[in-house]
């Protein structure tokens, strides 16, 4: 199978290929689409991709004890929702029950980040800048449980995170918002290419390369269930769509080439 940028699409610039990729499948096909984190245009993209698709499964880049709290920031009247960024707008434009996280802390994911240690011996800081990046998630994604725990009981909505503050909104052209994800995607690119030695660095990429292989697997697992749309950070769109593409073409080594 092949992992195409195609996605039906009309003259709204925020609604292109360049943040879409279509993976399809025997079982179904699996739409994923790149995000910038609470960006306009982003959120836009999502809303608009998800409505078209109509998917049976909607799988995010959060962790799965998240997506009470998500679900509960989409159950509103306005469009998109005042919390949660594109995650929540995805949960709202969707006509599905079945909604889950993909993304840490999950045990797949601590499985995989501790044999890639083991695997590769990194020096002693950047195991600690893991250790420390690992806590830190897990007791965000517990935060974020017990906000939907508190929201179900007193019927309340509590912000666990401010929104990304971003030079446009939902009410600039269209325009003006692909512009600026654009920039904004061209800027982290830049960003991530100077600190790329750095133990930090180093520390992101073991975690990052963990989670983008347990997302895969959630993902492949779940096209049985149907068609996908997958909301994931531009940053791992490629290396999501590509390790897809790897696992199809391991199961059908005689049928790998492109269509």
């Amino acid at each position: 199978m092949s992992s195409s940028p195609v996605v039906d699409v009309d003259s709204d610039p925020r609604v292109t290929g360049e943040y879409v990729r279509r993976v399809p499948s025997d079982a179904g096909t699996l739409t994923l689409v790149g995000v910038v984190h609470d960006h306009p245009a982003s959120t836009y993209r999502v809303r608009r991709v998800v409505t078209e698709v109509d998917p049976d499964v909607l799988a995010l880049e959060l962790p799965p004890i998240s997506i009470p709290l998500f679900e509960q920031y989409a159950s509103t009247d306005r469009t998109p929702p005042a919390f949660g960024g594109e995650m929540s707008a995805a949960i709202q434009a969707a006509d599905t029950d079945a909604t889950v996280g993909i993304d840490r802390p999950s045990t797949g994911f601590f499985h995989r980040l501790g044999r890639t240690l083991l695997r590769e011996r990194p020096p002693q800081q950047t195991v600690r800048n893991v250790v420390s990046d690992a806590v830190e998630t897990t007791k965000h994604a517990l935060t974020c449980r017990v906000a939907a725990a508190i929201g179900d009981r007193a019927s309340i909505r509590l912000e666990v995170d401010s929104p990304i503050a971003h030079d446009v909104d939902h009410t600039d052209a269209p325009d003006d918002q692909a512009r600026d994800e654009r920039t904004q995607v061209r800027r982290s690119n830049s960003f991530m290419k100077a600190f790329r030695t750095a133990s930090r660095s180093q520390a992101s990429r073991l975690e990052d390369a963990a989670r983008e292989a347990e997302m895969v697997d959630r993902l492949v697992r779940l096209r049985e269930d149907g068609d996908i749309v997958a909301v994931v950070g531009i940053s791992h769109l490629d290396s999501v769509a590509e390790g897809l593409r790897s696992v199809d073409e391991a199961a059908s080594p005689g049928d790998g080439r492109d269509t």
